[in-house]
């Protein structure tokens, strides 16, 4: 499972360093240390993640941000699930204040390695996004 410096968390996060400290501290983002640094494990950072949407704080923190996005993004973020059958699969991730679903065949999801806590990248264009790993 992939772990995340602090600095990493923040930019996928779309907070500031000392933001991601303070929710380290509070207990509120688990943290370990490695190779003399502190990490945050992929899967708990997805976790924390999908509680700023359900709760809207990504969308409090700055409300302004989604009259600035144009048709045609590529934003990073973390995949907070993967949904998959025999045939399709979809992935939901969280890119800073922003919630998007992409629908993929299983293969496709398979070969990108995407599981929650893996950061990827959507690109959006129209009604499509695509999800790459970065």
């Amino acid at each position: 499972m992939p772990s995340y410096r602090i600095a990493e968390a923040a930019e996928i996060l779309a907070v500031s360093d000392d933001t991601v400290r303070r929710w380290i501290e509070a207990g509120r983002l688990p943290a370990a240390q490695g190779d003399g640094r502190t990490v945050v494990d992929g899967r708990d950072l997805a976790t924390l993640a999908e509680q700023l949407i359900e709760q809207a704080e990504a969308s409090e923190r700055d409300r302004t941000r989604a009259a600035a996005v144009s048709a045609r993004n590529r934003m990073s973020g973390i995949v907070t699930r993967v949904k998959a059958d025999t045939v399709m699969a979809q992935v939901e991730l969280v890119c800073g204040p922003y919630r998007m679903v992409s629908l993929m065949s299983s293969d496709a999801a398979g070969e990108l390695g995407l599981e929650p806590g893996v950061r990827a990248i959507a690109s959006v264009k129209s009604t499509n996004v695509v999800v790459e790993k970065p």
